[in-house]
């Protein structure tokens, strides 16, 4: 049999928690999961390399296994290809929705079906997203990430689309109960990138709420990370050594993980990791 691999300090791609020393994620974006039981669509945004993907990721998971919800979440990055070309768009973002679905381990029931109805171009993603959650017997939410790849045409269009649905619910519309836009700038961005004029934000626009920014670590949450590797290892780093990562990352993930791999990994370091320096 396999031997467990140890663990690391991942600077690369989302955290997987065998794997990877981390933090537990869904703490860190409390409101979210709010939101989300209150069945609204809203925007996420933070820069990238700060976990957004794994907390995402757990979300997902945690709100699944619970039983009343089919929580997915697909990445819009393959669409930047389509640039204005909104057919082409809405076909490579129903590709990845129904690849990230394929790959869930989902019961048949849950998954979206295997053909997407055929309308006119520019109505295809809000009518397969409608086909699907008329099927599924749970509550659909949806995590669209990267929606910063979409532009243009293609941007307007899927937002009108999930707009529109949005606004059908009430009558009941089968439609996702939630929907969240998962990205590195905030909605009135996205209005600019697609053709809105930043005067004229619309406060009524089904995606008016934005979700607390994902902030960094505490110097708690880089002593508890780094305590995972003494825990694991022995190996210690002293209140100096974390006090000194936190002050110069001020707590950026990536940055807390990168100088704590670089010590761990790349360095070599044998004993105790402590500051030798100012």
């Amino acid at each position: 049999m396999r031997a467990p691999q140890a663990k690391f300090f991942n600077t690369t791609g989302p955290c997987d928690p065998q794997r990877h020393y981390m933090l537990p994620p869904t703490p860190r974006l409390p409101e979210a999961r709010t939101l989300i039981e209150m069945d609204r669509y809203f925007v996420l945004h933070a820069p990238r390399q700060t976990g957004k993907t794994t907390v995402l990721d757990a979300l997902t998971s945690d709100l699944t296994a619970e039983g009343d919800t089919a929580a997915l979440m697909f990445s819009c990055e393959r669409a930047k290809a389509a640039g204005d070309d909104v057919a082409w768009a809405e076909s490579l973002l129903l590709d990845s929705l129904r690849e990230a679905a394929d790959l869930s381990g989902w019961p048949k029931k849950l998954l979206p079906p295997r053909s997407w109805p055929q309308v006119t171009p520019g109505s295809r993603f809000g009518a397969a997203l409608r086909e699907w959650c008329r099927r599924c017997p749970r509550r659909v939410v949806l995590f669209l990430d990267e929606i910063d790849a979409l532009e243009g045409n293609s941007l307007a269009s899927i937002l009108g689309q999930l707009g529109d649905g949005h606004s059908k619910r009430s009558k009941g519309y089968p439609f996702p109960s939630s929907v969240v836009l998962c990205g590195l700038r905030d909605l009135r961005d996205y209005k600019v990138a697609s053709g809105g004029a930043p005067g004229r934000f619309n406060a009524a626009s089904s995606f008016n709420i934005l979700a607390d920014y994902l902030g960094d670590f505490t110097a708690d949450d880089v002593a508890e990370l780094y305590d995972q590797h003494t825990q694991a290892t022995g190996q210690e780093f002293t209140k100096d050594a974390v006090d000194r990562v936190f002050y110069l990352t001020q707590g950026q993930p990536w940055l807390v993980n990168a100088l704590a791999y670089e010590a761990t990994f790349e360095m070599g370091t044998s004993g105790v990791i402590t500051c030798t320096g100012r």
